[in-house]
């Protein structure tokens, strides 16, 4: 290469035999030594520069003196140079393209052994060689990064599926299953890098599971209308009868039948929405009618049983005042009319009715004790009873005396036994007799 009469002016005195540092920084300036120390131009004007294999021409310089000359193809080199530092600068700040720094170094090595400049060669070289090594690794992990993002997304998407599957046969939550297909969908449009073929397929498995969901929840949907338009029908029939109750007066079996048409209604189901509440305005008034009928008969029944429930307070306070022990019979009259009109006021509360009975029957049962004991005193049978016993005391008795006195200890001694023991019965019978 000549650079004669090119008109090109002298070029400064450039430093560059310092051999750029390993590191991946912006270039750092070199420094001495003269750029003679790689290179020479001889007396008829060639350039040559020092390699690790000899000297290699160059170029011709004929524009001025020898020194000028090498600093103008140490120009070159530092350019040169320059070209890789900002090269690698640029790969080790992620900015560069690996790729595209791969190839730039590759070409920037082949075209070196033939490059006219002069310079550091070998540490140039070694330097493009650090950053194809360096690029060759970026591609290398930039290629394990997008096999792992493409694994990623490939699992992710696998498990999208699996559960769009999951749904499409389990799910009966259709609104949260829906809405869950849907967040499906969107978030499978976010996922890249997966390859085609796997795309397609994995796209086939989700649309699949989830028209098949569509088809469930369809004729789930198709099933619920028809058990709702039964429903329906089944509650217009239970409406109409309670509807035909509503004027009943029969008020327990009434009440009774309203319970069950309840329990009916509950196990009808729901009809379609813009009916339900509708029929069941209906059937609820069917009912509150009746009840309300109901609740003001028993009111005023209540306001009765409750005079009733006075009135008997008012006969127990007389009937608690008789004293059968001063005249039983006038007692005995007067508790009968007391409960001939006892029976005339008819019905109290039903919470009454034990207190209220059972103090009548206190002043029954206090009447029929006295006259109960009135006849034990007067019972024939029992002071009989009495008399014979004592008759057999006093034959016994008179048998141990006629025994002692005929010297007959043993028969005296035994009629004694016996009229002893006859004399415990008599005493009872007697006893009897005053208790009563």
């Amino acid at each position: 290469m000549s650079d004669e009469n090119t008109g090109t002016p002298a070029p400064h005195q450039v430093p560059h035999g310092h051999t750029p540092a390993a590191g991946h920084g912006a270039p750092v300036p070199p420094a001495e030594p003269h750029p003679s120390r790689w290179g020479r131009v001889d007396d008829e004007g060639n350039v040559y520069v020092r390699t690790a294999d000899g000297e290699r021409a160059v170029g011709v310089w004929q524009a001025g003196s020898p020194e000028e000359g090498l600093l103008h193809y140490a120009r070159r080199f530092d350019d040169l140079r320059t070209e890789v530092e900002l090269l690698g600068t640029r790969l080790a700040s992620g900015a560069g393209d690996p790729k595209h720094a791969l190839a730039t170094a590759t070409q920037l090595r082949e075209s070196l052994p033939t490059a006219a400049v002069v310079g550091d060669l070998a540490a140039l070289s070694a330097r493009i060689d650090q950053i194809v090594a360096h690029a060759e690794t970026a591609l290398a992990t930039a290629k394990q990064e997008r096999e792992e993002a493409r694994a990623a997304a490939v699992g992710r998407k696998q498990a999208l599926a699996e559960e769009a599957e999951k749904i499409a046969a389990e799910s009966v939550q259709w609104k949260a299953a829906g809405d869950r297909l849907r967040a499906i969908l969107d978030e499978w449009k976010t996922i890249k890098g997966v390859d085609r073929k796997t795309d397609d397929e994995l796209w086939k498995r989700f649309s699949k599971a989830r028209e098949a969901f569509n088809r469930r929840r369809g004729s789930h949907f198709a099933e619920l209308d028809k058990q709702r338009a039964a429903a329906k029908a089944r509650k217009e029939e239970l409406i109409a009868e309670a509807e035909a109750l509503a004027d009943s007066t029969d008020w327990g079996p009434t009440a009774g039948r309203y319970k069950e048409l309840m329990t009916e209604w509950k196990a009808a189901g729901r009809a379609p929405k813009e009916a339900d509440d509708a029929l069941w305005q209906r059937f609820r008034a069917a009912q509150d009618t009746f009840f309300s009928r109901r609740s003001a008969t028993f009111s005023e029944r209540d306001a009765e049983f409750a005079a009733n429930a006075t009135r008997k307070e008012e006969l127990l306070a007389e009937a608690e005042k008789i004293d059968p022990g001063a005249n039983l019979d006038a007692a005995k009259a007067q508790l009968r009319r007391i409960q001939e009109q006892w029976d005339e006021i008819g019905k109290v509360p039903r919470e009454r009715i034990r207190e209220l009975d059972g103090r009548l029957k206190a002043v029954q049962d206090r009447i029929r004790e006295v006259e109960d004991s009135q006849w034990r005193r007067s019972d024939p049978e029992a002071q009989a009873r009495a008399a014979q016993f004592r008759e057999r005391v006093e034959q016994f008795e008179a048998q141990a005396a006629k025994a002692r006195a005929a010297g007959d200890e043993r028969r005296a001694k035994k009629a004694e036994e016996q009229a002893a023991q006859w004399r415990e019965w008599m005493q009872a019978a007697e006893q009897a007799v005053a208790d009563r």
